[in-house]
């Protein structure tokens, strides 16, 4: 599950939706659908993770008086 972490989002989704397109034919045994299913829970939360940190910079950016970013604030809680 290592290498998950060093996956960029697209490359994870990507492989979800292998993992998901596998389980949903339902001809892999069963052992395997457990494994697969197990990688697909992985890369879904890798996948959030990425999207939640990219809110959060989304959320950071300022927008000066001429309406164009001006800098980052921190985002409450952070």
């Amino acid at each position: 599950m290592d290498d998950i972490k060093a996956m960029s989002f697209e490359t994870a989704m990507k492989e979800l939706e292998a993992v998901v397109g596998k389980l949903e034919k339902g001809d892999v045994p069963l052992e395997e659908s457990i494994g697969l299913y197990e990688r697909g829970a992985a890369l879904r939360a890798h996948c959030d993770d990425k999207l939640r940190a990219a809110e959060e910079k989304v959320a950071k950016i300022a927008l000066g008086p001429d309406g164009q970013p001006s800098g980052l604030t921190p985002v409450d809680g952070l």
